[in-house]
């Protein structure tokens, strides 16, 4: 009688566990639309375009290369967004280590672009941030340090990233912004996730996302 409750347990546990691993491939990831960060969970791309508004906007800044980049470099395309500055002695050294994640797994895939705001673009000039890459063994092609206009930088983070997201539009550029947030945007400049950047395992489950969006229908 024991084996007969135990064998029943154990089909049901692989049915459920079948049922929940078949949802999460059918549900994909979830979008962002709104500063409170609230998962919607649609099914098609076409459903996508109708219910979620919200898109990373346009912007024009300057790479650690001098390179400009633009909304255009993103479209098509992949792209994950964290804020740093290069005298940060705290969470952004850590967050660029982990950002390698990003870099050892996708160097190679010009799709997948990692974007890389400082948040003190008064100090943090070209050359600047060129040293930093260097320093920091950022070697792809597809890292972009930039640089710009700090109204500009902080006015994308707070409105097109969400970059504070318990703070939605409250904050205006002559506040400081410094978050661990690391977004994931897809090739349609929607939002798609939000990780700690401190974290090792958040950063993990965000290469394999970046997986799975890489797999999605266009």
């Amino acid at each position: 009688m024991y084996r007969i409750a135990f064998s029943i347990s154990s089909v049901l546990f692989s049915l459920l566990l079948f049922s929940s691993c078949a949802d999460k491939k059918e549900t994909g990831l979830p979008y962002y639309n709104t500063p409170e960060f609230t998962p919607e969970f649609i099914h098609t791309k076409a459903a996508a375009e109708q219910k979620v508004t919200h898109t990373i906007g346009s912007f024009s800044f300057s790479d650690q290369n001098g390179k400009s980049v633009t909304e255009k470099n993103i479209e098509g395309k992949i792209h994950v967004a964290n804020f740093i500055f290069t005298s940060c002695g705290s969470i952004c050294p850590i967050m660029t280590n982990h950002m390698k994640l990003v870099q050892e797994k996708f160097e190679s895939n010009p799709d997948v672009i990692i974007l890389s705001y400082s948040v003190t673009p008064w100090i943090d000039d070209v050359s600047r941030l060129k040293k930093y890459a260097d320093n920091n063994e950022i070697t792809s092609p597809n890292w972009h340090l930039l640089t710009g206009k700090k109204s500009e930088i902080y006015t994308l983070a707070r409105q097109s990233y969400f970059a504070e997201e318990d703070l939605g539009f409250t904050k205006d550029s002559t506040e400081f912004l410094h978050t661990e947030h690391v977004l994931l945007v897809d090739k349609s400049k929607r939002i798609r996730g939000i990780y700690n950047g401190t974290l090792q395992l958040e950063m993990e489950q965000m290469v394999r996302d970046i997986a799975q969006l890489a797999n999605e229908a266009n």
